[in-house]
């Protein structure tokens, strides 16, 4: 009910002011310009921010009471319907802001969580919400409904001898024991589909990065696809995996993963750690950062954290700074290219391009092609007379770099995977003969 209600009040609501608290540097601060983002995300209207300051955060109101009472004044003289903290509140401040403003007031947490409801598309992207919304709204039951901490009794009333809130309690961990295990079903399927995909050896290249940081554009401009992308905050909830064939790499598959944020809800990364596994078990990321956005250093730190919290850390990665076409410096990319990490060979672990003009995409696909050279060898395959069909399937197992049909016995060369090559060396049928090549 909490839930509906919650949603129903950011449906509702036209005007929202976005609160907007200046800290002492060792608290946590977090964006203005993201929050006002998240805050119009929710189809909310901000009217204006309003900024104070404050050196030691109100354990009761977060703020001071002085300026709890200009906030007051200020949201009833232009008739604010919502407030959005740009912080992380207890259940217990936001509650007494909430009272004392006589005003809906929504921290950080629950904003990005309602964001996430209202964007959830497929099934498991509404387990995976649902699930996190619930955990978090287990720790706001705390001392939140006083109203109905009393015995239930009466004529037709006389239950177990628990409260409302004990009860409240016991059905949302029902409900949680429910999403849980309904979840677990989806996990193993993906994991399922995981197995299906590493038999056939063809290599994963999972996007990742900041939420609207251009992902979904790029998967859009290297499958040739038209999934859902737009300069909108997390767009993309959903795992999309498609199968590419890319110059000198051949076949791979591709992966649009969820974007991060910056302190991501803990609740979040659980529920969606089955979508995140998709990035863990890739063979290469591609880090995927808006070269124009002003806080990008700090969001790369967030994405970097992130990926270490999940443990995809170790995987090879490759920076792609993407819209260089909002750039009004060009010398910018060069600049931000060359500070960049280098591999063995010298070679920068980083390349710019633009999804939406297209431009770059093909020294990203080199660079791609460059970063999994490692996992690929050049193999020559001299085929039988009735080779047909073997020539067929190797087409889609990776790249095929020459074809030789002036012999009695066609020849060809082509580069894929070592793991793909040891399969093939097995089978006979259609493969007279093997050899590696020296690139």
């Amino acid at each position: 009910m909490e839930l509906f209600e919650r949603k129903k009040q950011l449906e509702v609501a036209q005007k929202a002011l976005v609160v907007q608290i200046t800290l002492p540097p060792n608290f946590q601060q977090y964006s203005e310009r993201e929050c006002v983002e998240l805050a119009s995300s929710t189809g909310a209207t901000v009217v204006e921010v309003w900024r104070c300051k404050t050196d030691l955060p109100n354990a009761r109101i977060f703020i001071g009471r002085g300026q709890a009472e200009e906030l007051k004044d200020f949201v009833q003289q232009q008739e604010i319907d919502l407030l959005f903290f740009n912080t992380t509140l207890s259940p217990s401040q936001e509650r007494n802001l909430a009272r004392t403003l006589e005003c809906r007031v929504i921290d950080r947490i629950s904003l990005i969580l309602d964001i996430f409801a209202l964007r959830a598309q497929t099934h498991e992207g509404r387990l995976q919400v649902e699930l996190a919304q619930l955990k978090h709204l287990s720790t706001r039951l705390v001392r939140g409904w006083t109203h109905l901490e009393r015995q239930r009794g009466g004529i037709g009333l006389r239950g177990p001898g628990e409260t409302q809130l004990e009860t409240d309690r016991r059905l949302l961990a029902v409900n949680i024991k429910r999403l849980n295990s309904a979840l677990e079903k989806v996990q193993n399927r993906r994991e399922l589909g995981r197995h299906q995909r590493k038999k056939q050896n063809i290599p994963c290249v999972a996007l990742v990065g900041y939420t609207n940081a251009g992902k979904s554009s790029i998967f859009n401009a290297l499958c040739n696809t038209d999934i859902y992308a737009t300069d909108q905050l997390f767009a993309t909830l959903d795992t999309t995996i498609r199968r590419v064939h890319l110059t000198g790499v051949g076949t791979c598959l591709l992966i649009d993963t969820v974007g991060f944020i910056q302190n991501l809800p803990p609740d979040l990364i659980a529920a969606f750690r089955s979508t995140l596994e998709e990035a863990i078990e890739a063979d290469l990321l591609l880090h995927t950062i808006d070269i124009a956005d002003e806080d990008r250093s700090q969001k790369e730190l967030a994405v970097e954290q992130t990926l270490q919290d999940i443990n995809a850390d170790t995987i090879p990665t490759l920076k792609v700074y993407n819209k260089i076409d909002l750039l009004e410096d060009p010398t910018e990319i060069e600049n931000t290219l060359f500070f960049n990490e280098k591999n063995e060979q010298e070679n920068p672990l980083s390349v710019a391009v633009s999804a939406e003009k297209k431009i770059g995409l093909s020294e990203l696909n080199r660079k791609i092609a460059q970063m999994l050279s490692g996992k690929f060898i050049q193999v020559e395959f001299t085929l039988s007379p009735n080779y047909g069909a073997i020539r067929a399937q190797l087409f889609t197992l990776g790249e095929v770099l020459s074809e030789d049909y002036t012999q009695e016995k066609p020849k060809i060369t082509m580069q894929l995977s070592q793991e793909i090559y040891q399969t093939l060396k097995q089978k006979k049928k259609g493969i007279e003969q093997t050899k590696i090549c020296v690139p």
